[in-house]
């Protein structure tokens, strides 16, 4: 007996010795993994990613070279948890990051000498040096009004605001864009203009009129949706800036008031020429709302179209000229085409039906080109005036917007911060039919238990028999 209760007791010693050591492994891993980053430690399984960050952000962050401060305006227990989650990632990703929290509470006037605004809790300044930038919680989380649904949307644009934020108070200089104006040229569209301005591009207007030259600051000329066309002299200025170098972004479809001859012959140094009319499309799958006019495009394989191909977006382009583009025209890329069934309708605004008829020009053709010039200059052309107008860019679910920034993008030189776009918070619901409801409610409450069942029985059945035969 006293031999059995040793025994016992040398297993019960041993087993408690044993847990002892356990835990005291658990309790070192725990310290040792809330010592890592917290990069390593945190998984984002959220839907729309909203505790990632993109890899520009993390290129604007390696590229540091000054410190940046994030100051973090919020009352205490006000957190916001997905904003705390992101600024831990930023001060992760450089040293020259740091993020200051500033409790309204105890520091009142702080954010009275960034900004005259009321400051919601859980907003931001950016700030380096003598440059900051104000960012209201607003411009972080962004509703807008869906004006065909009656509802609003929200995105979680934290991301894009904060790497703007850096990317400008660091920057020494910021591109300009030069708009041309004198010939009718609309305004740009909200969204497209607050994305330039969140990419920290300067905008200015030129008038071809009253200098002698472009200017030598222009990081890109853009000419927006002109109503009536440029002059002889204009279009050889045009054509001498991207000759030696310049970069210009034309976005120019037919237009109600007139023929635009000179600027489209801006195209035909390089071997592209502009049909007559409005293209039609005949092919349904290339057309939208049942209007052969409003363009699907197919997408050719370039870096100004692939980041929407990649992610399955497609551009929506209204009312557009064809563009021929001469084979032999190494310098010319195609951006958007139409299908081999398009054609252009040389009756333009005129038109009175869809159908072909005698004199119309048989397709396919190019809707928007990229053209190499001499001395590194190039030039993108859209032969759509409308598609970057708010209602068709709605339409496209952004994507007509990000084409336009996307090729900005490339005349002025990649720019990290542009392209970061901000993640939707609205729930994406499953539509089904009521058979389709009906099949699953089967399967689910009948045909799975049933089967769940059925494996049951066969098991249970197959160990008795195994039994049976050992005994």
């Amino acid at each position: 007996m006293k031999a059995t209760k040793k025994i016992a007791f040398r297993g019960g010693s041993y087993s408690l010795i044993m847990t002892i050591v356990v835990l005291a492994i658990l309790v070192v891993v725990n310290i040792a993994v809330a010592a890592l980053p917290k990069s390593l430690t945190k998984f984002d399984i959220s839907a729309a990613k909203l505790y990632s960050i993109t890899s520009n952000t993390k290129v604007v962050a390696n590229n540091l070279k000054q410190d940046v401060t994030i100051y973090w305006i919020v009352q205490a227990d006000k957190e916001d948890s997905v904003i705390e989650n992101l600024l831990d990632k930023y001060e992760s990703l450089s040293d020259h990051i740091s993020v200051v929290k500033k409790n309204p509470d105890i520091f009142p006037t702080f954010a009275q000498q960034y900004t005259d605004e009321t400051v919601a809790n859980n907003s931001l300044v950016v700030e380096s040096g003598e440059r900051y930038r104000y960012i209201p919680y607003s411009d972080i989380y962004v509703q807008e009004s869906d004006m065909y649904s009656y509802t609003y949307t929200t995105s979680f644009d934290g991301e894009g605001a904060i790497t703007s934020a850096i990317d400008y108070v660091v920057s020494e200089e910021l591109p300009i864009v030069y708009c041309l104006e004198g010939h009718g040229e609309s305004e740009l569209p909200s969204t497209f203009s607050d994305l330039v301005n969140k990419s920290n591009i300067e905008v200015k207007t030129l008038s071809l009129l009253t200098v002698d030259e472009i200017p030598e600051d222009a990081s890109a000329l853009m000419i927006y949706s002109p109503k009536t066309d440029i002059s002889t002299e204009e279009a050889t200025m045009l054509s001498d800036y991207v000759t030696n170098g310049g970069k210009l972004l034309v976005i120019a479809g037919p237009s109600s008031e007139g023929d635009l001859t000179n600027l489209y012959g801006i195209l035909g140094n390089y071997g592209v020429e502009a049909a007559e009319g409005i293209v039609v499309e005949a092919d349904r799958n290339h057309y939208a709302f049942q209007m052969p006019y409003i363009l699907l495009p197919d997408l050719a394989d370039n870096a100004i179209t692939n980041p929407l191909a990649d992610e399955n977006y497609y551009p929506i382009l209204p009312i557009a000229a064809g563009l021929k583009v001469d084979g032999a025209s190494s310098n010319v890329s195609s951006l958007l085409t139409t299908s081999s069934d398009a054609f252009s309708k040389i009756a333009g605004y005129n038109l009175d039906t869809y159908d072909k008829e005698d004199g119309d020009i048989d397709g396919p053709f190019a809707i928007a080109v990229q053209i190499s010039a001499d001395n590194d200059g190039e030039l993108i052309f859209f032969s759509s005036s409308d598609f970057l107008d708010d209602m068709y860019n709605a339409y496209s679910s952004g994507a007509n917007t990000s084409l336009g920034m996307n090729a900005l993008s490339s005349l002025i030189g990649e720019r990290e911060a542009l392209s970061i776009r901000s993640k939707s918070l609205n729930y994406n619901y499953l539509t089904i039919s009521d058979s389709e409801g009906t099949m699953l409610k089967a399967v689910m409450i009948a045909i799975l238990p049933l089967l769940y069942l059925i494996i049951g029985i066969v098991i249970f059945v197959e160990t008795r028999r195994k039994q049976n035969e050992e005994n």
